[in-house]
């Protein structure tokens, strides 16, 4: 296939129909051009009524409140106890029957016949590849598809472990427990307390022995408060607790410290007021831990590459080359329980000293520790389960995903955020029967292998790069769904109003008479004496002179303080924001202090405790379902994208204002770095928004005034009356033409075909050849000049793709210093945080961890002239 065809079909293999370039008549410029012509006249929304036989009007608003009666906590309860009752982890036969479940719930609601054969593609195939790509190609699926990619990255499982604390002589005198008890209170955890051992996900294959010492967190800070103490840690084998950063950067650092390994336990000084120490039981009798949990989770480097180790920046195909993984822990780790912490930690007091823990920092004990992990470490298949239901405007997408792997049971993580994607599929499954079809083409994920760092999504989104790029109008999050009473979202500034008008339009699941933005400030029902690290009393931190914000012992954000924080990495988010460019979001009800103890990644994360304590009726569950299935709907049908470039443009200078008081704290003696340049190209950006902001509204009313002067009436499906008839006519002549180009015979005489039921969509169903023209061929004279209609629909197309291209402008190609993964100057994970934003990363840790006014003014000038850049494309 010539070059100029594989990129104008976005290199899918060529079809049946299609015929030698030498075949083609002569005048095929003329004839594109006037496809092209017609293409943009017909991405319009008009308005008509339709025939009688066909399905009743469905406009966006009717289709929105038909939706919203769709999720209920009946069906939702349903689906969890489908999928939330038997383990799932990544790569095991259950995940692969998992993923075979959902491809055939997308073919029930979606109405597509399944096949003889499953469509389960290996990632990478001609099958794979058309199966995304075609979406937007001309000759792509007017129905929606359904199918399974299968990639192929490096994982691993755990063989055998063990802890054993030694005597002077190098005997055991302890031998850790290292699984989780099963209480039989709670049936599913004791059936399978055995499925899964507790280990880390890729983590290091070998043994280690030596003193052991207590290193708090083993944040950054953590360590260098050891290493001020005199502490060596050559050779030694630390001890942490979970919370504030992601779990592998406490392995990263004690590795680079020289540390032997790694032993990460639960502690409840982070349970907040829920805590046997205040009168709680233990679950499964109570809200309070239980004392066996422990915390399985990667333990890959994610703040430098997330996905496959082995195929950093590219796809895992099954015969992919292979890289040396250097996001992935070279010494041992073991994750532990309370109950196994608590018979460690002593062997660090010396007597003396009172029974508390600040003491301990720095402690290393007169006993040895020897820790066991050996996993094997092999290519292992994932399974990404796929939908998409083709829209009117072929070449915008919208994305929609949740991951489905979990470490063991996962009835919070992620089979809750499962289950609320499953609510949003019913209900546009719902739509789909009442004969609607998105304006946009939007795309269902059901990822895989999450869990091991981002794996399903980043492979997905390195393999089809830039189709996302080209086509992607946003990429919509859900993981856990509901682990707690509070609803959290996280979002590019772009999205902050459209989410929050939708949350507006959503009732609270709990509380009658407020919405779902009211419940950001929801509490759970316990109370009593918090904690030593309860949520209400946690301080700032510093971490290399950067203020970042705790709660619940995890860190939220460095983000400034706003209605809705910056996104910063730990879900499926990651690849499409901060390496492509798509403005993305995530959310769901989160942990607090006052909730039942959420057992994250353990045995005991488990249907009994969502019925129980997270979410009884599966209310919250619902409401996630109805805000992220509204907010998708307003981006499929809207005439221009909700995207608002000038709040982002705005927070911008928040942004820099953090900067600029980081720079003044690092560097108080020496001359300060000059961000004048920067400031004004931010500035520059801003005006260039509002101008846009205006463009966008006159160009959407002066579309709307041609739809207006259409006539109105039930006569307009009558034929040769009305609008309609000429927009058939025109397809007709079009679809002709294209024909010719082709080499193929024209159309002699028109046939009906599905109309679409809204006005709204009519001119794009006619654009990407859903219509055939019919009625009588006379001659017949729009209400308006054809020409300045085409120039009306070019305007809000302009103004659509300027909108669509502003968080792409923040994408480097050069990428972030140290871990070039990540491309977005705006915002990625922090290096040392892994889950928290750090805004204008590149700059920000050019200051707090470089230390370098030569790289900081380096990284300035580029931020500069990334922005200046973003302006001139942004300008109308």
């Amino acid at each position: 296939m010539p070059d100029s065809k594989a990129k104008a079909w976005g290199e899918i293999p060529a079809p049946a129909t299609h015929v030698p370039q030498n075949a083609r008549g002569h005048h095929w410029k003329r004839y594109l051009a006037a496809g092209a012509a017609v293409l943009v006249l017909l991405s319009v929304f008009s308005t008509s009524s339709q025939p009688r036989r066909r399905p009743p009007r469905l406009p966006p608003a009717e289709a929105e409140k038909l939706f919203l009666t769709v999720p209920n906590g009946q069906h939702a309860l349903a689906a969890s106890l489908e999928y939330a009752t038997h383990p799932h982890l990544a790569g095991s036969s259950e995940d692969f029957d998992d993923a075979k479940a959902v491809l055939k719930l997308f073919q029930e609601e979606f109405g597509i016949h399944p096949p003889n054969k499953d469509p389960i593609f290996k990632a990478g195939s001609r099958q794979s590849r058309h199966a995304t790509l075609s979406l937007t190609g001309p000759l792509g699926p007017k129905h929606p598809t359904a199918w399974i990619d299968t990639y192929f990255p490096v994982l691993n499982t755990p063989l055998n472990h063990s802890l054993q604390l030694l005597n002077d002589e190098g005997h055991p005198i302890f031998e850790a427990d290292l699984e989780e008890d099963g209480d039989p209170l709670d049936p599913d955890a004791a059936k399978y307390k055995d499925a899964v051992p507790a280990w880390h996900g890729l983590s290091f294959d070998g043994t280690a022995t030596g003193e052991f010492v207590y290193a708090n967190y083993g944040t950054l800070a953590d360590y260098v408060e050891l290493l001020a103490k005199g502490t060596d840690l050559k050779g030694k084998i630390v001890i942490a607790r979970y919370g504030r950063i992601f779990r592998g950067l406490k392995i990263k650092a004690a590795q680079e410290l020289g540390a032997a390994g790694v032993v990460i336990y639960s502690d409840p000084r982070d349970d907040g007021y829920v805590t046997t120490s205040n009168g709680y039981a233990p679950y499964p009798h109570g809200p309070a831990r239980n004392p066996s949990s422990v915390q399985r989770g990667s333990v890959q480097y994610l703040s430098l590459y997330p996905g496959d180790p082995t195929t950093p920046g590219y796809p895992a195909y099954e015969d992919a080359v292979r890289e040396e993984g250097i996001n992935i822990p070279k010494i041992p780790s073991l994750p532990i329980s309370w109950r196994t912490a608590e018979n460690l930690l002593p062997e660090l007091r010396d007597g003396s000293e009172p029974d508390s823990y600040p003491v301990l920092n720095g402690k290393v004990s007169t006993k040895k520790l020897k820790l066991v992990n050996h996993v094997d470490t092999k290519v292992t298949p994932i399974w990404n389960t796929m939908a998409a239901i083709p829209g009117h405007i072929r070449d915008e997408v919208v994305v929609i995903g949740c991951h489905r792997d979990a470490w063991v049971l996962g009835a919070a993580d992620p089979t809750s955020g499962t289950v609320s994607l499953l609510e949003i599929v019913r209900g546009f499954g719902t739509l789909l029967r009442q004969g609607w079809r998105p304006l946009r083409t939007v795309v269902f994920a059901s990822w895989d292998a999450e869990e091991y760092g981002l794996v399903g999504s980043v492979e997905w989104g390195e393999d089809f790069h830039q189709w996302i790029a080209k086509h992607a109008v946003t990429y919509l999050n859900v993981d856990v769904s509901v682990s707690g009473s509070r609803w959290n979202v996280q979002a590019s500034p772009s999205l902050v109003d459209i989410i929050k008008k939708t949350a507006l339009d959503v009732p609270h699941p709990t509380k009658p008479g407020l919405t779902l933005w009211d419940s950001r400030k929801d509490d759970g029902p316990f109370r009593g004496v918090p904690t030593e690290c309860s949520n209400t009393t946690y301080p700032t931190a510093q971490l290399n002179d950067k203020v970042i914000y705790f709660g619940n012992g995890s860190l939220i954000s460095e983000a400034p303080a706003a209605d809705i924080p910056a996104l910063g990495s730990g879900s499926d988010y990651t690849v499409f924001l901060q390496r492509i460019g798509i403005a993305s979001t995530d959310q769901g009800f989160g942990y607090t202090d006052s909730d039942a103890v959420y057992h994250y990644h353990s045995v005991y994360d488990t249907q009994r405790w969502q019925e129980v304590y997270a979410d009884p009726e599966f209310k919250r569950h619902v409401a996630v379902a109805k805000h992220l299935g509204l907010l998708a709907l307003r981006f499929t049908d809207g005439i221009i994208l909700p995207l608002n470039t000038t709040r982002y443009s705005y927070e911008l200078d928040l942004y820099l204002d953090r900067v600029e008081d980081l720079a003044l704290s690092k560097f108080p003696y020496r001359r300060q770095p000059d961000f004048a340049d920067l400031r004004t190209s931010i500035k520059t950006l801003q005006e260039a928004s509002i101008k846009l902001d205006a463009e966008k509204v006159e160009a959407e009313k002066k579309l709307r005034e041609f739809f207006d002067k259409l006539p109105q009436g039930p006569h307009h499906h009558c034929r040769g009356r009305g609008p309609l008839k000429a927009l058939r006519r025109l397809y007709f002549q079009a679809k002709n033409a294209v024909r010719t180009l082709l080499g193929l015979p024209p159309l002699e005489r028109p046939v009906p075909r599905h109309i679409p039921q809204t006005p709204e969509a009519l001119a794009f169903a006619l654009a990407n050849d859903e219509l055939t023209p019919w009625g009588h061929q006379d001659e017949w004279r729009p209400p308006f000049p054809i020409h300045k209609f085409i120039k009306a629909v070019k305007r809000v197309q302009r103004a659509n793709k300027k909108l669509k291209s502003f968080e792409q402008g923040f994408i480097s190609e050069e990428g972030i210093k140290d871990r070039e993964w990540y491309r977005h100057l705006g915002v990625a994970p922090g290096k040392w945080l892994g889950y928290g934003a750090t805004t204008f990363p590149a700059l920000t840790e050019a200051i707090t961890i470089e230390g370098d006014l030569t790289l900081v003014k380096y990284e300035a000038e580029r931020l500069t002239h990334l922005i200046d850049r973003l302006a001139v494309t942004l300008s109308p």
